[in-house]
């Protein structure tokens, strides 16, 4: 499969860059008005990991536990809050928590890989993205999402391999968090943290700080940096200036271009921003926001459109496959009947995971799901003449348009959601879509 993507992109003029041997990263969006054509906030983020690492949906229903019971994480067992929220999320298949996801109450929340001056440590303790799920089933709006993961930070740390791999790969972590009205970004350095809060326009993140001007902080924040000698304690304080790596590793270099890129794309379209032209974004390989290298790609992504308005639902739509310009993106909705989607669902491997055994990750196993396999398979058949891939390429689109033209019916308010069959929406979309997989096979 490597060899034929890498082939496609060899002939494809659209992806004059995906020999670039970008490094392992993330970037994400979020968009509020007047950025946004409408009054919505709308989120989105591509997931950047190792090429052939599978990201799977989940669907969690909330629920009530036990007092004084736990939760098992990734690697570290914690206090389980009361009462949990139903969450949706898009991760690597795996680990417990999420590389991006929402809840009920309209919370999206990504995340990005960062180095600071701060050494990262190997011990056991919460990834980023265990903490992403925590924070979407213990809060009621992204305000709260931010106290939750500050607290959890202080409590348990961050730490631990993010990658299936025998060498451990380790890094802290920058989140983006948004609801109906606002949004926040979260950059943290070990312990210590910085929040900015976004009330209107576009901002993105990738791999790097970019929180100039905290809204809130860590308590010792600055007297760490003194202490450190990283910051004279004198003039304006700089989040950003003060606790990134003079000498940037290259991975952060490159993060800075597609940072940069992202701001550039956000700007061209500032006031006219919806879910399509998000998605384009996220689809976009020049900039590299869309990866697509030797070794790294973009596994999955992610575009949420949150409405101002409380009675209009908020829609999250997934491609649950790699590589949004090869892929489609499908609507989930809390609000109505929902279950969870067999077909894009990892295999469950129990004791003989790679993750528990001791040590980990010394052997691999197929966490390939129904609809990555088929996506997959469609791929490599559809690569063997122009006219195919092309072919497949505007059967995927036609299957995006009517999730597109159900989203836009759903956030008129005018329309009655009786008209339009919500029931296992994102079910049916992806019993679509390996539908039209499985007839271009045959």
């Amino acid at each position: 499969m490597i060899l034929k993507a890498l082939l496609h992109n060899r002939n494809c003029s659209c992806c004059t860059m995906s020999f670039t041997l970008y490094p392992n990263s993330c970037d994400c969006f979020v968009s509020l008005p007047p950025a946004s054509l409408s009054p919505v906030v709308i989120f989105g983020k591509n997931s950047d990991r190792y090429r052939e690492e599978v990201q799977e949906v989940v669907y969690f229903p909330s629920a009530t536990h036990v007092p004084g019971s736990k939760v098992m994480c990734t690697y570290l067992e914690i206090e389980q809050a009361p009462t949990t929220l139903a969450v949706l999320l898009s991760r690597p298949a795996w680990l417990w928590g999420a590389e991006m996801g929402a809840n009920e109450r309209g919370v999206c929340i990504g995340n990005e890989a960062v180095w600071t001056k701060e050494p990262v440590v190997e011990c056991d303790a919460l990834l980023g993205m265990d903490l992403v799920r925590l924070a979407l089933e213990r809060a009621s709006s992204a305000q709260e999402a931010v106290q939750v993961i500050t607290e959890l930070l202080a409590r348990y740390g961050q730490g631990g391999s993010c990658m299936e791999q025998p060498e451990p790969f380790t890094y802290h972590n920058t989140f983006l968090l948004c609801d109906r009205l606002e949004a926040y970004v979260l950059e943290t350095a070990g312990p210590y943290w910085a929040a900015e809060r976004i009330t209107e326009g576009a901002r993105n993140i990738s791999n790097q700080l970019s929180v100039v001007k905290p809204w809130k902080e860590h308590p010792q924040l600055r007297s760490h940096a003194v202490a450190q000698g990283w910051w004279d304690g004198e003039g304006e304080f700089n989040f950003s200036a003060v606790y990134s790596l003079e000498k940037q590793p290259v991975r952060m270099e490159a993060a800075k271009k597609r940072y940069k890129a992202g701001q550039e794309l956000l700007q061209k379209i500032e006031g006219k921003i919806t879910v399509e032209s998000m998605m384009e974004i996220l689809r976009d390989k020049n900039s590299g926001i869309c990866m697509d290298s030797v070794r790294h790609r973009t596994t999955a992504s992610m575009v949420s459109v949150l409405p101002h308005c409380p009675d209009s639902p908020c829609i999250h739509l997934l491609t649950s496959t790699p590589d949004p310009s090869r892929s489609v993106f499908k609507p989930f909705v809390f609000n109505f009947v929902v279950s969870q989607v067999p077909w894009v669902l990892s295999p469950i491997f129990g004791d003989r995971d790679p993750i528990r055994e001791n040590p980990r990750f010394q052997t691999q196993v197929d966490r390939r799901h129904e609809l990555y396999i088929h996506h997959e398979r469609v791929l490599e058949t559809s690569e063997v003449t122009q006219d195919a891939e092309q072919r497949l390429h505007v059967k995927q689109r036609e299957l995006e348009d009517e999730n597109i033209h159900l989203v836009k019916k759903l956030l008129e308010r005018n329309e009655t959601h009786d008209s339009i069959q919500l029931t296992d929406l994102f079910l049916k979309s992806v019993e679509k879509e390996l539908l039209l997989y499985k007839r271009e096979t045959v």
